[in-house]
């Protein structure tokens, strides 16, 4: 199984006093931002200031993924983040505004020639591509599968909806989007992050909406608040529930093999392939949540 990226926490990257913390909220991943929550006197500043954080180690120590949103393609700072976080070693470049696949090969370009510098090895550095557009959610099959680095896909709700002319709403006007992004990372064998829940006080609508991407089959959702990851990471995790279910059906499923029958049954109920499939996944998933006992 992949690895477990179910809250992924943005921190702003001129923040000093979160960058050097927020690893006691334990998140799968840290975001560091460069792009959207950094003013533009501030980018020289919190590029340098993500660069150190990087350099510490900290986050790695406590095996926390780093991944940092550097600015757009079409900015003057995207070759600077680019140059400063690889080198600085990064986990993840999650590139915003990723409109075609050519977008992620210049990205994919760019930290080869940086890698080939001997700094680190050729092909560590990992891309995550942000869907935030109309043409971004037409091209997310050939995005998706553009590069061998990439690991996942986002759709990034803010932007997307103000291209569509539209605006937040019950999901009703995210959905097509969310299909696509989903199907798009499944056909390419990579993950799908599903958007921001902005009212950081509201606990009840993000569980809701959480619960929702997850019965999508999104592998987890962007945080904006240390206070959603508790609150993410439990609906994610499979239930006791559902971890006892897998375990009966697989080894109802061993015992079958075991006594060369075709058919497998539990409970007086057929078991087909998928189910089994679904199972062993289960049971992957609160192992890695460290959930089996």
């Amino acid at each position: 199984m992949s690895k477990v990226r179910r809250s992924m926490l943005f921190l702003p990257g001129a923040n000093a006093a979160m960058l050097s913390t927020a690893f006691v909220y334990r998140p799968d991943s840290v975001m560091f931002d460069l792009e959207d929550a950094v003013a533009v006197s501030e980018k020289d500043s919190a590029r340098l200031l993500v660069a150190h954080t990087l350099k510490m180690g900290v986050y790695q120590r406590y095996g926390i993924e780093t991944v940092v949103r550097v600015n757009a393609i079409d900015t003057p700072y995207f070759k600077d983040d680019v140059e400063a976080v690889v080198r600085a070693g990064a986990d993840v470049v999650r590139l915003p505004m990723t409109h075609t696949p050519e977008d992620v090969k210049e990205l994919e370009k760019l930290i080869e020639s940086i890698e080939q510098t001997g700094i680190r090895p050729v092909g560590s550095t990992k891309i995550i591509a942000a869907i935030e557009s109309a043409q971004g959610v037409v091209n997310a099959l050939a995005i998706a599968q553009s590069s061998p680095r990439m690991v996942g896909i986002a759709l990034a709700a803010f932007d997307y909806l103000v291209d569509m002319r539209s605006a937040r709403g019950d999901g009703t006007e995210l959905f097509y989007a969310r299909c696509t992004v989903l199907h798009a990372a499944r056909v390419a064998k990579i993950q799908a992050y599903d958007v921001v829940f902005g009212d950081v006080n509201n606990d009840e609508g993000f569980i809701q909406e959480a619960t929702k991407s997850k019965q999508l089959g999104f592998d987890g959702k962007s945080l904006i608040n240390p206070r959603q990851i508790e609150l993410l990471n439990k609906v994610y995790a499979p239930t006791a529930k559902e971890i006892a279910n897998a375990k009966a059906v697989i080894q109802a499923a061993e015992e079958a093999e075991q006594q060369g029958l075709g058919v497998v049954s539990l409970n007086g109920k057929m078991i087909d392939a998928p189910i089994i499939t679904h199972a062993r996944m289960v049971l992957e998933m609160a192992s890695q949540y460290n959930l089996l006992h």
